[in-house]
């Protein structure tokens, strides 16, 4: 019986952000860093210059690009939706303004990770899948709060080993019809005394088999639990099985031994069906099903040491280059061509090996013909993609540290909560600031000024609109370090979606405010350079 292996499809965005419009009615400052006053500017009036996307046009007259129209989907949101904020380590389009950016954010790289989900296996019918994903949490559009991501799902819930949900895909289903009717034929050649009941038999073992890949996957997530590495969640799909390990191992002995331990605990389960078939008469029905699951078993483990990306052989091969090369890029860059040649390989040599393995008779040549060169494409496909998406997310992580906090954290003006929204605007203008931060009467930051509410202010009531109207008041998840970066600073953003962030000193003095969509852009941008 042929068992075969399948891999994960990282999701990634946009390669270049939409080019920003300019807003006639926000407080103007350059996205990557504090707006500098220039000599013969009016306070109040910073110019609009092309070369700088985060500025904004001068207050009261048209931007030029868009021709005097404004963001009609920039409208005030209610506070419950201004405290979901995209995730950032995936892009979408940004904002249509310029001023205090649009409240949504990055969101997960489309397909085919992880911002940075980093090491999902495959098993069973099993290619590892190793997916540097972000958490998918989705976006309203343009000027629209982002949604939450939702809890990982993706099938039925089967349980909690290890407090990780299992889940079987819808697909499971159609494989385990696939195995019981292809099995089912061949007890019907081996025993064909069992009649309709070898169905019954079949089916018992696609479920035995497939308990054996959610072995193969337990060990990848006792061995990442072990590393203090989260899993996200196991899933049980067509071929094969995957477990979504949230970060990348730190050192490339944990990166060898995390993916050696599936492919091991399979030849160990080969070996118990091996010993178990000894005293059991080969030509009864339990004969036949423990040689069935030792010898699906043994190609899960052979299949999966194959030395190339997605597979388990393939993470293997990258740790051992990046430990005599000490650099993790070039581990992934040989085991991905490895990959690729091997996806090859298996579209060339699979139809050919079967074939030759297979009887000499004319009709035997035909239908399974077919249908081992499909499984050949299928199988080929996967591997090729998978090394590619391997590639792809490298280069997301080799770009991760370049998205820094105090880089991309703007300007704040500070203003007392019964301040005019237009007074407070004239300051952030005439100070070349981007955000408003609402402080008590000793200072103290209390809350940020919404961007989105701003947008949705006409300009006529600006004057009678107190700032503390607009805001959002500040919780402890919504300070974070100027001195975060990469991966650290999209796990804090993670873990408290909002869609502006106050930035602080470790001295505890504010910084700036940070925008979700400013990091979108900074995302999109360093994923569109080359490595």
């Amino acid at each position: 019986m042929d068992v075969s292996g399948g891999s994960g499809q990282p999701r990634s965005g946009n390669d270049e952000p939409a080019e920003p419009r300019a807003h006639p009615t926000a407080p103007a400052a350059d996205p990557t860093g504090p707006a500098e006053r220039r000599p013969g500017e009016t306070s109040g009036q910073p110019p609009a210059t092309p070369d700088e996307p985060g500025r904004a046009a001068p207050t009261g007259k048209p931007d030029p690009d868009t021709d005097g129209e404004s963001d009609t989907d920039a409208r005030p949101k209610p506070p419950s939706d201004s405290r979901r904020a995209p995730d950032p380590s995936a892009p979408t389009e940004p904002s249509g303004t310029t001023e205090p950016s649009a409240p949504h954010g990055p969101a997960e790289p489309r397909e085919p990770a992880a911002g940075p989900r980093h090491a999902a296996h495959h098993a069973g019918t099993d290619a590892p899948r190793h997916r540097t994903e972000a958490h998918t949490e989705g976006t309203g559009g343009p000027g629209r709060p982002p949604q939450r991501r939702p809890e990982p799902g993706g099938g039925l819930l089967m349980g909690r080993p290890f407090g990780v949900p299992v889940y079987v895909a819808p697909s499971w289903f159609l494989v385990a019809v696939l195995i019981t009717w292809v099995f089912g034929g061949q007890l019907d050649r081996v025993l064909p005394e069992l009649g309709a009941a070898r169905y019954l038999v079949s089916l018992f073992f696609a479920i035995a088999f497939y308990a054996s890949v959610l072995v193969h996957e337990l060990a990848h997530t006792v061995a990442a639990l072990r590393f203090k590495l989260p899993v996200r969640r196991i899933q049980l799909q067509f071929f094969g099985g995957v477990s979504e390990i949230e970060k990348e191992a730190e050192t490339p002995g944990r990166e060898f031994v995390l993916a050696f331990v599936g492919p091991l605990l399979s030849l160990v389960l080969s070996g118990v069906f091996y010993a178990a078939l000894l005293p059991v008469e080969p030509d009864s029905v339990p004969g036949v099903l423990l040689a069935g699951l030792m010898v699906s078993n043994l190609i899960v483990a052979a299949f999966n040491l194959l030395p190339g990306l997605p597979l388990d052989g393939g993470r293997m091969l990258r740790a051992v280059v990046w430990k005599l090369t000490g650099k993790p890029m070039s581990g992934t860059i040989a085991a991905a061509w490895v990959g690729r040649a091997l996806a090859i390989a298996v579209l060339i040599g699979l139809p050919l090996l079967t074939q030759s393995l297979g009887s000499d008779a004319a009709d035997d040549v035909g239908m399974d013909t077919v249908m081992d060169a499909l499984l050949a494409a299928i199988l080929a496909a996967i591997i090729w993609t998978g090394a590619g998406n391997s590639l792809r997310m490298a280069r997301l992580r080799e770009h991760l540290p370049e998205l820094r906090a105090r880089a991309l954290t703007r300007r704040a003006v500070p203003v007392q909560a019964d301040t005019p929204l237009s007074e407070a605007l004239r300051r952030a203008n005439a100070s070349g600031a981007r955000a408003l931060v609402v402080v008590d009467a000793d200072g103290t930051p209390a809350s940020l000024v919404r961007e989105a509410a701003i947008v949705g202010v006409p300009e006529h009531r600006r004057p009678w609109v107190p700032v503390s109207t607009l805001a959002q008041d500040l919780t402890d998840g919504m300070r974070v370090s100027a001195e975060l970066s990469g991966e650290e600073l999209l796990d804090a953003l993670r873990a408290n979606p909002a869609t502006e962030y106050l930035v602080v000193e470790e001295t505890g003095e504010i910084y700036g405010v940070l925008s979700a969509a400013d990091v979108e852009r900074a995302f999109v941008k360093a994923m569109a350079r080359p490595s």
